[in-house]
């Protein structure tokens, strides 16, 4: 694993991947993507006025459906372009949840402040994993809920961030789906977290249209596909569009100009120790 004496400029890093996610447009992105984060949602079992805290919350998506249950809801996330997405959502739906900008490695809350720290797909991506693992822990309260969702290296998106790393120079930063291994997640919690439940499920991508122009839709709206694409020239551009097309045409499971893609994630649900 790469160490974190292998980024000699951790600011660059982070605001590198700042500009990532505020690149495209997660909210539009994530729409597609409801029917799994519900489920995903609803195994939380959370219950009305449960303090919650949705880490790199994106636009909102599994925030907002906490706050319609009654849920006490705060997202944070480092893309401050989302937040106010996700703000905007919020109002708009006559809801109270709070977000603000934040950074999973250092949650500006006091410890114990949470009943529930979830992430769904998001602070995987943060740099330093041990400083996430421990803000999880220590802004959740004894006996609350912490749950993350996270892409495996095995799975279709485990397989499509190799494809890209291709194409692109590395980060310096230990990989993201090494949050999509059960000895690494056990690693990285340890005696913080009992009853940890770890267990694989399929995240359903499901578009209503063919492989080629999901490949446009992930490089126009998705931000590290975005950038990936923005980096290269025309003709690692070409090649890339082409290996991405050539990934989900084999993956996919419906016909007719339409794309059904199942993606491995990890599941983690524990309680805090």
């Amino acid at each position: 694993m790469t160490t974190l004496t292998a980024v000699p400029d951790m600011e660059r890093l982070k605001n590198g991947l700042r500009t990532t996610w505020m690149a495209g447009d997660y909210d539009r992105f994530s729409r597609f993507m409801e029917g799994s984060a519900r489920d995903f949602y609803e195994r939380l079992d959370v219950t009305p006025g449960t303090r919650l805290l949705d880490v790199a919350c994106g636009g909102g998506q599994l925030s907002l459906m906490a706050a319609r249950d009654g849920v006490q809801v705060t997202g944070v996330d480092i893309a401050p372009n989302l937040v106010a997405r996700a703000a905007l959502r919020a109002k708009a739906a006559g809801l109270p949840a709070r977000f603000e900008e934040g950074d999973a490695e250092a949650l500006r809350f006091e410890d114990g402040s949470f009943d529930a720290v979830v992430s769904l797909i998001g602070a995987m991506f943060a740099p330093r994993p041990d400083r996430v693992a421990h803000e999880f822990l220590r802004v959740c309260a004894p006996g609350g809920t912490i749950a993350m969702a996270n892409w495996t290296s095995e799975g279709f998106v485990g397989r499509m961030f190799r494809a890209i790393a291709g194409f692109i120079a590395p980060t310096g930063m230990p990989s993201p789906l090494l949050w999509g291994n059960e000895g690494h997640v056990r690693d990285r919690f340890g005696s913080g977290v009992v009853d940890l439940n770890l267990e694989r499920r399929q995240y359903l991508f499901d578009y209503p249209f063919p492989p080629e122009e999901v490949v446009e839709f992930f490089a126009r709206y998705y931000g590290p596909t975005h950038r990936a694409f923005a980096s290269l020239d025309d003709l690692a551009r070409e090649r890339l569009r082409r290996e991405l097309i050539d990934l989900w045409s084999s993956a996919n499971r419906a016909g007719d100009g339409l794309t059904i893609v199942q993606a491995e994630y990890l599941e983690v649900i524990g309680q805090r120790r």
